[in-house]
């Protein structure tokens, strides 16, 4: 047991941003065609992740394409993805995305989530009323 949890560490990779179900993300994919390498972009929908943090985690993207919608499953760190970039975080409330693939209209649009930042409180209150004159 010790040899497999020491494999699945040097498996994973620590390159890999935070993001969540309900980020829109851009997934840089290595290409291998022939002896020629390139880098493809797929931009989309986070609708699920599985299996947490370990070798065998995986996660689910989502576009739609002249209409159609298409979904991929990558390996969490897999060798074949260069970068993942988080574009846009949306807020939603469910672990798993699965109705968006027949929502349409404002059904299938999430609000921005923004993380705030709280202001800072004067330490007296005749800080406060200063600051207000």
């Amino acid at each position: 047991m010790d040899k497999l949890s020491k494999f699945a560490d040097r498996q994973t990779s620590s390159s890999m941003p935070e993001f969540r179900v309900g980020d829109t993300v851009r997934v840089h994919q290595k290409i291998k065609e022939g002896d020629k390498e390139r880098t493809q972009i797929f931009e989309g929908l986070v609708i699920s992740k599985k299996h947490g943090k370990g070798a065998s985690a995986t996660f689910k993207v989502r576009k739609v394409t002249s209409g159609v919608g298409v979904e991929r499953t990558y390996p969490l760190h897999s060798p074949f993805i260069s970068k993942v970039e988080v574009s846009k975080s949306s807020k939603v409330r469910r672990a798993k995305l699965y109705f968006v693939r027949t929502a349409k209209g404002k059904r299938s649009r999430f609000k921005e989530y923004k993380k705030t930042v709280e202001a800072v409180q004067p330490e007296s209150a005749d800080q406060a009323v200063e600051s207000s004159i």
